[in-house]
C-alpha cells in the first residue's frame, strides 16, 4: 500500500485494518506519535490527515491511502506547525512531554482551520489529556498564537 507521510511516498505492507499508529511506529520507525489509551480518548496518537487532527490509534491504515499524513517528525516543515513549536518552547509548555506531540498536532490543526480562535474555540479544540496538567500553559501558547494579548481576560474554562 502507498501512503503519503510527511510529504514522502512510502510503501507499507500491512493489513488494511491495522491502526495507522502501529504502521507509523512499528513499520516506519516514527516513534514521535505516542500510544496512550488505544481508544481515541487521550490524543497522544494525534496526527494530521489532510490538515485535520486525527487519532491514529483507531484509524485504519487503508483509510489514509491517497491522503496527506503529517506526524510530529515533520510538523516544523509546516509554517503553522513551526509557529506552534516555537510557542510551546516560549511558554515552556511541556513537563514530561509524553502528550505534547499530540497537543502540538491539535493546536496546529486548530490554527490551520482558524487563525484567530476565541477562548471557547481553544477550549473546544484542545481536548487531549495531559497527566502533568499543562492545560494553562497550552492555552497561553495557543492564545499567543491567536494574537490575544496576555492581559486580556481568558474567559471561559481553562483549557
Amino acid at each position: 500500500m502507498q501512503l503519503e507521510i510527511n510529504g514522502e511516498s512510502r510503501t507499507v505492507e500491512a493489513d488494511g485494518d491495522t491502526p495507522l499508529l502501529w504502521v507509523l511506529r512499528d513499520d516506519l520507525g516514527m516513534t514521535g506519535t505516542k500510544f496512550g489509551c488505544g481508544i481515541a480518548q487521550c490524543g497522544g496518537c494525534s496526527v494530521l490527515i489532510d490538515g485535520v487532527v486525527t487519532r491514529s490509534c483507531v484509524t485504519p491504515v487503508d483509510s489514509v491511502a491517497g491522503k496527506a499524513v503529517t506526524t510530529i517528525e515533520a510538523i516544523e516543515k509546516d509554517p503553522v506547525g513551526q509557529r506552534v513549536v516555537e510557542a510551546w518552547v516560549r511558554h515552556q509548555v511541556p513537563q514530561c512531554g509524553y502528550c505534547q506531540s499530540g497537543q502540538v498536532m491539535a493546536a496546529t490543526s486548530l490554527l490551520k482551520q482558524n487563525q484567530t480562535p476565541s477562548d471557547e474555540d481553544i477550549v473546544a479544540s484542545m481536548i487531549n489529556l495531559c497527566r502533568c496538567g499543562t492545560y494553562n500553559a497550552i492555552k497561553r501558547a495557543v492564545r499567543d498564537l491567536a494574537g490575544h494579548r496576555e492581559n486580556e481576560p481568558a474567559g471561559g474554562h481553562e483549557a
